[in-house]
């Protein structure tokens, strides 16, 4: 199954990603780009957002990760009001970013983030260490298989996520605890997606609220599975991830 093939220009420049390769201690490596905000100033705290592709921009060109969405926070509009770091790694072909089936009507969460998400997680701790980052304002976001990694960043660790953007993507509702409730979410999706079944956002949802959490849900229809466009184009978006810190108080 591939998702999220179709092509589109990029909002902000690729140019202004930084191409950069993270090795661990074991010697895995993982391509990513850095978006590091115009005139960075070392005594000014950063909000930081760990983006998350979808399947069809896997590979290792370092690049294709950038065709969707992640590019809406690099306009000249947003970099001059939403100073911010973006973190776009880019998961290997072979790879997934939660090892889970896309199209189920439902999933269990491996017991272990997968290779790849270790990986980008480690990368933002690195980022983190070597730039001011405001630790209080520590986002992620993603679409289709980047929205199920998004839900596993919130649910395996609901205390360092300031807030989350989840396109189209899915998760263990299992996993809801009253600690990931807390957390300030905005998920996405379309009636008619027909790759990634819509019930997987609404069950993610659903047991956020049941656990007293407050999330927004937008399901758009006709956009089959390209929602993300629609997504990271709304108007409240930014004003609203931005305005996010923990602890998580929704806004």
């Amino acid at each position: 199954m591939v998702l999220c093939w179709i092509l589109l220009p990029l909002a902000g420049k690729a140019d202004d990603f930084v191409a950069r390769t993270f090795t661990d201690i074991q010697q895995r490596t993982l391509p990513y780009r850095l978006l590091i905000p115009t005139n960075y100033d070392k005594g000014t705290k950063y909000p930081v957002i760990l983006f998350f592709h979808g399947a069809g921009e896997r590979g290792i060109d370092n690049s294709a990760q950038l065709v969707h969405g992640v590019g809406n926070f690099a306009t000249p509009e947003a970099r001059a009001k939403y100073a911010a770091f973006v973190i776009a790694p880019q998961c290997p072909l072979d790879k997934q970013w939660v090892d889970m089936p896309w199209g189920a009507q439902s999933g269990a969460r491996p017991d272990k983030p997968s290779d790849p998400m270790q990986l980008a997680l480690e990368i933002l701790d690195s980022v983190t260490d070597e730039f001011n980052i405001d630790k209080d304002r520590t986002y992620v976001a993603g679409l289709s298989m980047g929205g199920y990694a998004t839900w596993d960043c919130v649910t395996r660790s609901p205390n360092r996520f300031a807030a989350a953007i989840a396109v189209c993507g899915g998760g263990d509702e299992s996993t809801v605890t009253g600690s990931v409730a807390k957390v300030p979410v905005w998920a996405f999706g379309s009636s008619d997606d027909g790759t990634v079944p819509p019930i997987r956002t609404l069950h993610m949802v659903e047991a956020m609220m049941k656990q007293g959490g407050q999330p927004r849900y937008y399901l758009y229809t006709g956009l089959g599975h390209l929602s993300w466009d629609k997504a990271f184009s709304e108007p409240e978006l930014l004003p609203w991830l931005f305005s996010q810190r923990r602890p998580s108080t929704p806004r």
